[in-house]
């Protein structure tokens, strides 16, 4: 990201309560707040996510370029078109599920600008 202070991005910034993956550009972030962890999402197109935080970041594998299978309430339903949803838990390309989601805020590109 530019020069930008943390602050004037949070000033910028959309919060969400749902996200999907059609709402989102190339360039875009996506901060994702669990109940245990805090994760950073930027859309880099094509259905691929470059993520930071939380269990990448205990593996020692962030940044990670990974797709997103959607959000799920925790069994086998899954929302396919959604990257987060608060109240339901991320599931990652690598089966990686989260705990629940707390609060979601949006950085559009044009704001890092």
């Amino acid at each position: 990201m530019t020069g930008l202070s943390l602050q004037r991005l949070v000033e910028r910034a959309d919060t969400e309560t749902e996200i999907c993956k059609s709402d989102l550009r190339a360039g875009d972030y996506v901060f994702v707040a669990t109940c245990n962890s805090l994760y950073t999402i930027m859309a880099k197109g094509a259905g691929t996510y470059r993520v930071s935080g939380g269990w990448f970041d205990r593996q020692g594998s962030s940044p990670l370029t990974i797709s997103i299978s959607g959000c799920t309430w925790g069994g086998s339903s899954i929302k396919v078109n959604v990257v987060a949803s608060c109240g339901l838990c991320l599931e990652f390309g690598n089966r990686l599920v989260t705990s629940p989601i707390q609060k979601i805020i949006v950085v559009r590109r044009e704001c890092l600008s």
